[in-house]
């Protein structure tokens, strides 16, 4: 065998290696998918082309003996790469230039006091076009612009009137150019009038009935909107407590037969809850709250998420434990399915009608999917 043939074989030997070696490296399927989320986790370089990219880099696939990763940017180029001038690696990804975009017009947003900004004016400001950034915006958010501004503004008067604000100033405070315009909305944004809101749920009227079903005690209320609160728990006083305390003032009326077949209905829910709630919810809370239990509702029975991936879901990755709280403040138990979310080693986490039902309802959820 001459020099050259063994030379080339040692080179053949190593390409394999090297290819081997990257084919079983778990960050090599997410350069394959051009993974986003993967961005800032690690980068990848190619030995003949001497560049670094991130992961999403749009560039045609090297082959694999030719790759390397890197743990930082820093490693990458000590190892001799440069940055690869279609990716940027040393920019920030798209993903983050764009929710930095959409994070500025969300505060401009916020601060508009009376007319919201065009959206012309939004978009320009992040250097889009209007339909571009229309697009992005309910991408990120969940909401339209025009959608995020209402939804913004009725917050600050549900805190307002929370805080015994005179109704007027609680309005024109949030950015309402008239009492009107508000009223328009009232009932969507807080479920029955400001005064009403702001007098502790005066003037609106409840039924509710008190039950049992597996997993202990079941309270279910409904309002003119629909059913607004299915609680659990060991003791059936604590749960009409629990209804008071929410609308202190409100008339609350002890369910008559025709409302027991409501109660019969969310009963069979919690034995069998795949099956779904086919009735009318009135669900009250904050835009942010609004939009984690829409994500929710979207998670199939039998399967879990992790409050990570509730927060990716609704455009938000860094507000993991706002995602958590805005699950404990669910009223709504197994319609507005939050014992569907697990912590990301999958393992079960808090929840507000006790770990034990939780487990017990991915257990049915899981049986039945089978």
């Amino acid at each position: 065998m001459n020099l050259s043939t063994a030379t080339a074989m040692s080179r053949s030997t190593d390409n394999r290696d090297r290819a081997a070696r990257t084919l079983g490296d778990p960050r090599w399927p997410r350069v394959l998918a051009r993974d986003a989320s993967a961005d800032g986790q690690f980068w990848y370089s190619v030995r003949t082309t001497g560049v670094y990219c991130r992961p999403s880099c749009a560039a045609r696939p090297a082959r694999p003996e030719n790759v390397g990763f890197h743990a930082s940017i820093e490693a990458a180029e000590a190892a001799g790469f440069r940055p690869c001038k279609r990716c940027k690696p040393r920019q920030p990804a798209l993903a983050e230039q764009h929710a930095a975009a959409v994070t500025r017009a969300c505060r401009r947003i916020e601060r508009a006091q009376d007319e919201m900004p065009s959206l012309a004016a939004l978009a320009d400001e992040a250097g889009l076009s209007r339909y571009h950034f229309h697009r992005l915006f309910k991408a990120v958010t969940g909401l339209t612009p025009r959608a995020y501004a209402a939804a913004h503004r009725g917050d600050r008067v549900r805190k307002e009137l929370a805080r015994g604000a005179r109704v007027t100033d609680a309005i024109l405070d949030a950015g309402f150019g008239s009492n009107s315009r508000f009223y328009e909305r009232s009932d969507a944004t807080l479920g029955m009038t400001p005064s009403d809101f702001r007098a502790g749920g005066a003037n609106a009227r409840m039924r509710f009935a008190i039950g049992q079903c597996s997993l202990g005690s079941i309270l279910v209320a409904e309002s003119d909107r629909g059913i607004c609160a299915i609680l659990l728990g060991d003791d059936p006083d604590a749960l009409a407590r629990d209804l008071q305390d929410r609308f202190p003032k409100a008339q609350l009326i002890g369910g008559d037969a025709q409302f027991e077949q409501r109660v019969a209905q969310v009963v069979g829910l919690v034995e069998h809850p795949a099956l779904g709630l086919d009735l009318p919810l009135d669900v009250r809370g904050t835009a942010f709250q609004q939009r984690v239990w829409e994500a929710l509702r979207e998670i199939p029975p039998g399967s879990t998420a992790s409050y990570a991936d509730v927060a990716l879901r609704i455009g938000a990755p860094k507000a993991v434990r706002a995602v958590a709280q805005a699950c404990g403040a669910n009223a709504l138990a197994i319609a507005i399915p939050c014992h569907r979310v697990v912590r990301n080693d999958g393992a079960l986490s808090g929840y507000r009608w006790g770990v034990e039902r939780k487990k017990a309802l991915l257990e049915r959820e899981a049986k039945a999917a089978a």
